[in-house]
């Protein structure tokens, strides 16, 4: 600064800047630019510029473009011959799974068309629709489908002609499964040939007059027939590996082909035939005691049919489905789906998930109670085997004591 508290000098060099090399002002607002320092050429720091985005018709940017994926690469090593291996084996194993659901349906409609049917019903006469379904079983001690090696071997002789051995009706519905027998020597009125023998109406005029006659003295109508011979007995037995028995006494019957001891053993289709049907051997209760073993042993054959090995074992699985075709013959009307629900029934039947029962009697000749046997037919026309007390439902058919 100058003395005397002077401003700049204009011709001073310092303040060109502002006054101008002449020492003039620079008019109105203008403004000075300065001078740009020369900067080497580098490119690393050379500024780019973006070139404007181009815009669609309304104004929006488009998406920048992908660039493709990468090609795959073949996998290779051990992995890779893993996965082609398992491959071909999940393909095998769908192709039994296949072959197997083939087999289980196909083995039992082979086999129903193998089974008997028969006209097993009257035209006329006969009870209205009941709720549930009741079946009738009779057990044929027709020797008919044996050889003469088998009647000797089965001890079954040679009888001819034919009767019921067995008589039972099985009742299905809202309530437990209703297995009742019937003693073959009850005396009913079978219609057209007046009081007899209950199995005198089948060697009369068959499996018709023997529902007829039922029909008549229960009121229960009949909804299915299903005979079982000898023969198909003792192979549904084997089919099943045997069963269970327990004898309450030792039983030694030389026309039955049996000697049991007293107590639960295993038993092969001829020896529980023979325990089905001894009675001689009961000296207590005499045909009411053999209707009881059969009630025992067809239940055994349905607890094991329905055992998982007689799915899994093939062999077991084709040889019970001959078996039940060679053993049964049915009424016309019964269809392949009733009869997997009788079979299915015939395994609930015992302990907590049936009854087991024989028709209330009065007396060993056989006469059937009146009063207590009209309860019992009436819980099943109703479809009401929940309520039977057990006072009613016996083995033997007579009063609990």
């Amino acid at each position: 600064m100058a003395d005397g508290g002077q401003g700049p000098e204009k011709g001073s060099p310092e303040y060109n800047w502002l006054y101008g090399s002449q020492g003039q002002q620079p008019s109105g607002d203008e403004t000075r630019a300065m001078p740009q320092q020369p900067r080497p050429e580098d490119p690393a720091d050379a500024t780019r510029v973006m070139p404007a985005a181009s815009r669609d018709a309304r104004g929006q940017r488009p998406a920048p473009p992908t660039s493709p994926p990468p090609p795959r690469q073949p996998v290779s090593g051990p992995s890779a011959n893993r996965g082609s291996r398992a491959r071909p084996r999940l393909r095998w194993l769908w192709l039994v799974l296949v072959l197997w659901l083939v087999f289980l349906i196909g083995v039992p409609l082979w086999a129903w068309s193998k089974v008997d049917k028969v006209n097993a019903f009257p035209q006329s006469g006969r009870p209205d629709d009941q709720p549930g379904t009741t079946y009738l079983m009779v057990g044929s001690d027709s020797r008919g489908d044996l050889t003469e090696e088998e009647r000797k071997d089965l001890g079954t002789g040679n009888a001819s002609g034919q009767r019921t051995d067995t008589i039972m009706l099985l009742h299905t519905g809202d309530g437990p499964n209703l297995l009742m027998s019937i003693p073959r020597d009850s005396i009913v009125d079978i219609p057209g040939y007046g009081p007899n023998k209950i199995n005198a109406a089948y060697a009369f005029e068959g499996p018709r007059l023997l529902v007829k006659t039922v029909e008549n003295e229960t009121g229960i109508k009949i909804d299915h027939f299903v005979e079982i011979g000898f023969g198909g007995f003792v192979d549904l037995v084997d089919a099943v590996g045997g069963v269970e028995v327990c004898p309450p006494f030792a039983m030694k019957d030389p026309q039955a082909n049996i000697n049991l001891k007293k107590g639960c053993q295993e038993v092969d289709g001829p020896t529980a035939l023979g325990y089905a049907r001894s009675r001689k051997t009961d000296t207590e209760f005499g045909d009411l005691g053999r209707a009881a073993r059969q009630r025992e042993v067809v239940s055994a054959i349905g607890s094991e049919a329905t055992s998982p090995w007689s799915i899994i074992n093939p062999v077991r699985y084709y040889r019970l489905n001959m078996a039940g075709a060679r053993a049964v013959r049915v009424s016309d009307e019964t269809s392949p789906f009733a009869l997997a629900q009788w079979a299915l029934a015939m395994t609930r039947v015992d302990g907590d998930s049936g009854l087991t029962c024989g028709v209330p009697v009065a007396d060993f000749a056989v006469n059937w109670d009146p009063e207590r046997s009209e309860q019992m037919f009436s819980y099943i026309r109703e479809d009401d085997t929940a309520s039977i007390p057990k006072k009613l439902c016996t083995p033997t058919g007579f009063p609990r004591r």
